[in-house]
């Protein structure tokens, strides 16, 4: 099977997927206040939610094995939003909900800062999230799976990272992408056109 027809099946595959996923439930609403929660990152330091009051958060489900996840790091979409961001002051944490034992769940901090770095990925931190629960409270549903969160803690949007549910990198330049519209929008202190979408790539591994 040739490259382009593996694209294909994977792009019908992954879309097909993000079709029968539901929208993210109502645990997490558009705004209303982010629930606050706390996290160990891969150096072993607690992360509040809370912390980071006064600075605009993202906060993005990672699974390291997901193609999807590999689509948007691998071509650099993702890493050079986040290095964008973070040039704005924005927080941009990475969440991973595996469980243990789980696809992506259990490599080793250094495993994850040597993935991070080859693909140019700087987040402000990599949390585990081993029990599921901070995923379940914010119905996280795919990696990735984002979050925008303004400076007062209210949650301004939640679902894909763009417009074009597929695996093959060659969609990137052409989709809409939403989450940079919506840092945009918090940004220019304008409301977000797009608050919410329909996640797309592989289930959160719970």
């Amino acid at each position: 099977m040739n490259i382009s027809r593996i694209a294909l099946f994977l792009t019908l595959g992954f879309a097909a997927l993000a079709a029968s996923l539901p929208r993210a439930a109502a645990a997490v609403a558009n705004g209303q206040p982010a629930p606050d929660f706390v996290l160990t990152d891969i150096d072993g330091q607690a992360r509040h939610l809370s912390d980071y009051r006064g600075k605009v958060v993202v906060l993005e489900w990672n699974n390291p094995d997901c193609p999807i996840v590999h689509k948007h790091y691998d071509s650099g979409n993702i890493p050079r939003l986040q290095k964008a961001a973070e040039a704005d002051g924005v927080v941009w944490l990475l969440i991973n909900s595996g469980a243990p034992g789980k696809e992506g769940a259990d490599y080793s901090a250094d495993q994850i800062k040597a993935w991070l770095k080859e693909r140019g990925a700087e987040p402000t931190a990599y949390l585990r999230d081993p029990t599921g629960a901070v995923g379940h409270l914010y119905s996280a549903q795919t990696t990735p799976h984002l979050f925008v969160i303004t400076a007062a803690g209210t949650l301004v949007y939640h679902g894909a990272i763009d417009s074009i549910a597929s695996a093959n990198p060659a969609d990137i330049p052409r989709a809409e992408n939403y989450v940079a519209e919506a840092l945009a929008a918090v940004k220019a202190g304008q409301p977000v056109a797009k608050a919410s979408s329909r996640p797309y790539g592989c289930s959160v591994k719970y």
